[in-house]
């Protein structure tokens, strides 16, 4: 139309990978089983912090003409809230429990902007791709947990002449006090062994430092990557490849790890009787999931950077592939403009960054900096 002004690059770029599995003309979104919504919000870890902050708000749909929804880390919708006018209008679009709301079913909306880009997104009236969305503006915002994995998103939504700008900082505020609820209401890291491994090497037990040496610290790093486990002679070839090494210099260093992290390794074929919180465990997760926002948070560097061990090196090279090939398919900005942080010399990272950027954006002088870095390295 002439004299429209040209929707914001995430809006316009949503829009061309919507064009392909979205029809605009649809008129509400597609449902999922009700039984397996039910069954996952039963058990999500969302449930309980959601539920106390339930009556909060169901006020605040009240009393502004909104209606309040919580979804899963795929864009499904496990839980709403509305007064009775507001829920009427969101069901026919499929505004409820059950229906999915991630781009690829619904287009472009601030559910699905939040879930792919893990930051704060507004949709206002004609910026969604489906037309029986023009009449409405949605404020959303992702949900983490503890360890920075996404778990959904929390929304409110209204029509777009009820549009407020406090709508935003609600919701970000009620979606941190989830966060904060749902810390309090998992079991601690304190709680056993947690490692560190990514642009670090610390290992703690129950809270407090563990006295594990490096090469044990590899072992553990090798275990929680690989809950299938090693045999001897294969545990021996990632830590030590074709140096000659006694099977008994390696059962005394599985043998001094047990007793660093109080057991937890089975014999003959070593593995983890018992899951440990990893950061690079958690990142393969994110990986596998499609989650960029969440792996480009828990990338804190190379896997145990002082490594030379052979298997260690191969997963390093595997998760910063995976990291780096994952950051360059995205086109959200804050993925590599954080990943950049950790990779200073990779000039194909920062050109990305500074295309994704706009032109006023501030951050373009951070890009163009390492960029001109990497470029006389």
């Amino acid at each position: 139309m002439a004299g429209a002004p040209e929707p914001r690059a995430e809006v316009a770029q949503s829009w061309m990978r919507s064009l392909r599995t979205v029809d605009p003309a649809q008129d509400s979104a597609p449902t999922a089983n009700d039984a397996d919504v039910r069954a996952q919000w039963s058990t999500s870890p969302l449930r309980g912090p959601v539920l106390q902050l339930a009556d909060e708000l169901r006020t605040i749909a009240d009393d502004a003409g909104y209606v309040a929804a919580v979804t899963d880390e795929s864009g499904t919708i496990l839980w709403s809230c509305g007064g009775r006018v507001m829920r009427r209008r969101a069901e026919r679009v499929n505004f409820a429990p059950g229906a999915r709301w991630d781009e690829p079913h619904m287009g472009t909306n601030a559910l699905s902007l939040a879930l792919r880009s893990g930051r704060p997104s507004t949709v206002f009236s004609a910026e969604h791709l489906v037309a029986a969305l023009h009449g409405w503006v949605c404020y959303c915002a992702p949900i983490h947990d503890p360890r920075g994995r996404r778990l959904g998103v929390l929304d409110l939504s209204t029509v777009w002449n009820r549009a407020h700008p406090l709508a935003m900082s609600t919701v970000r505020t009620l979606a941190t006090t989830i966060e904060t609820r749902l810390a309090g209401s998992m079991p601690t890291a304190a709680a056993g062994i947690e490692l560190n491994c990514l642009g670090t090497a610390e290992v703690s037990r129950d809270g407090q430092p563990a006295r594990i040496r490096p090469r044990q610290l590899e072992i553990l790093t090798l275990l929680a990557l690989d809950p299938k486990g090693f045999t001897p002679d294969r545990l021996r070839d990632a830590l030590y490849g074709d140096r000659p090494v006694s099977a008994a210099t390696l059962k005394a260093e599985v043998s001094h790890l047990r007793s660093g992290i109080g057991g937890g390794i089975t014999n003959r074929r070593y593995t983890l009787s018992s899951p440990i919180a990893c950061d690079a465990t958690d990142l393969q997760t994110a990986l596998d999931a499609g989650d960029t926002a969440t792996a480009v948070r828990l990338y804190r560097g190379p896997l145990l950077p002082e490594s030379c061990a052979p298997g260690i090196v191969q997963w390093r090279h595997h998760l910063e592939v995976s990291v780096r090939t994952a950051v360059l398919a995205s086109d959200c900005a804050d993925h590599a403009l954080r990943y950049g942080e950790h990779a200073l010399h990779d000039a194909t990272v920062h050109q990305h960054a500074l295309r994704l950027l706009a032109p006023d954006d501030a951050r373009r002088g951070v890009a163009a900096a390492r960029l001109h870095s990497a470029l006389l390295d």
